[in-house]
């Protein structure tokens, strides 16, 4: 293979390196590029095509249908992993040891108290604001009450910042369902696990005694697990960039929030549930709503099925596909939108138009199933996402300072006015 590649403009050739990954993929290095041909740049709308960092963290194959955290496939540690595992293999590079991961949770428990101050900033929201702005906003805050910056090359002073968020993050998370619910806040229970404290911080009624169900444990558990990380995503560009300015954890992660709230991202599974909505308030025929999904005429997007990275099938949608049959079989749900929901999915593993397509059910499908199930409200959907994503945003956050990448400054291609002379108003 050759080590460079060319670029020939106007006559002139310009070589640039080739970069080879640990998994062999192939990068063209142009770093160089507008210094040494005098100002051209490349033209890549939505970055598809660019890489913008060299990473360690996640490895993404979406044509083989691949995803690895730290090397370890999705599918072993969906499998044998903790939630808490995970995170401490995202953020600090391997699995940790059974006394590493027991000071983990115990440090995490330890910071998980939020400053009461919080609560009064939560109770400013109306109950109708929307929960992901809720939570962009109390993280954001967060910042005012821890407002020392982390010295990214202390290993002391990154592991404190870290279990910090992680302790409080939850709590913001059960808080900011409550609030939306109308119930009295609940500052969770120091001798759970942290997926159990997570349901009961979200569920426990007042003036009943809360209940763990380990069916639904594990789907959160393996839910969670599964949206940790996804490599380079908007969310978690979003992340990167902020960070790069030297913005702090706390400031860089409500960045990450706010750009996952949008629903091309992590707004995904809501869209599925009021998609499924919209399917119920017409009747309920799946049959109908597939025909329309196959019309390249009709408006009619069919959500939750196929990805635009995956080209073959989401890994993460075979895991908690199993999942999902457990919760329903469990809870006995009697729900027509999640009997819509199994006839869609029924209809397109057995339709050729969708076979052929790879149009498959992906994550953001069973999620959303699993999330309603539950008996969480579809507008914490995307709040439960973020709670996934949480160790992976950290992780390459602390990557991209430890890497001293540079600010983040992406280029344009200005094709606006040309330079015009200034008209007085009264001769406009």
């Amino acid at each position: 293979m050759a080590n460079t590649a060319t670029i020939e403009i106007d006559g002139q050739k310009h070589e640039f390196p080739l970069v080879k990954g640990t998994e062999n993929e192939i990068a063209i290095d142009i770093t160089s590029l507008r210094a040494v041909t005098g100002g051209y740049i490349t033209l890549d709308s939505g970055y598809k095509n660019t890489g913008s960092c060299e990473s360690a963290v996640t490895f993404l194959d979406g044509e083989k249908g691949i995803l690895r955290y730290r090397g370890y496939t999705i599918e072993e540690l969906a499998e044998k992993a903790d939630f808490l595992e995970v995170a401490y293999l995202l953020i600090f590079g391997d699995l940790p040891k059974k006394e590493q991961l027991d000071k983990f949770h115990e440090d995490i428990k330890r910071n998980s108290l939020v400053d009461e101050d919080i609560h009064k900033i939560l109770d400013a929201f109306p109950k109708a604001a929307h929960p992901m702005g809720v939570l962009s906003s109390l993280t954001s805050a967060l910042t005012a009450f821890n407002p020392g910056s982390v010295d990214v090359t202390s290993e002391q002073d990154m592991y404190n910042s870290v279990v910090r968020i992680l302790g409080k993050f939850p709590v913001l998370v059960a808080w900011t369902m409550r609030k939306k619910s109308g119930l009295p806040l609940d500052y969770g229970d120091k001798s759970l696990g942290y997926v159990e404290n997570i349901l009961k911080m979200m569920f426990k009624v007042p003036n009943e005694e809360y209940t763990q169900n380990p069916i639904l444990v594990n789907a959160l558990d393996k839910l969670l697990i599964l949206h940790a990380d996804h490599e380079q995503n908007c969310s978690t560009s979003t992340v990167r960039i902020t960070g790069s300015s030297h913005a702090g954890l706390f400031a860089s992660l409500s960045a990450g929030i706010s750009a996952l709230w949008g629903p091309l991202h992590g707004g995904a599974n809501q869209a599925v549930l009021e998609m499924l909505e919209a399917i119920k308030e017409d009747g309920g025929d799946t049959k109908k709503y597939m025909a329309k999904a196959k019309d390249k005429n009709d408006p009619f997007r069919l959500m939750g099925f196929g990805h635009r990275v995956y080209k073959n099938f989401d890994p993460r949608a075979r895991i908690i596909k199993k999942a999902a049959d457990e919760v329903l079989g469990d809870l006995g749900v009697e729900d027509p939108i999640l009997d819509i929901a199994k006839g869609l999915e029924k209809e397109a593993l057995e339709d050729q138009y969708f076979v052929d397509r790879k149009l498959y059910p992906n994550v953001d499908f069973y999620s959303g199933i699993i999330y309603r199930a539950m008996g969480i409200p579809t507008e914490m959907f995307t709040v439960m996402f973020a709670l996934g994503r949480l160790p992976g945003w950290i992780a390459q956050w602390r990557e991209m300072r430890l890497r001293k990448e540079p600010i983040g400054r992406p280029r344009q291609l200005y094709i606006g006015e040309t330079e015009r002379s200034f008209e007085p108003i009264s001769e406009r």
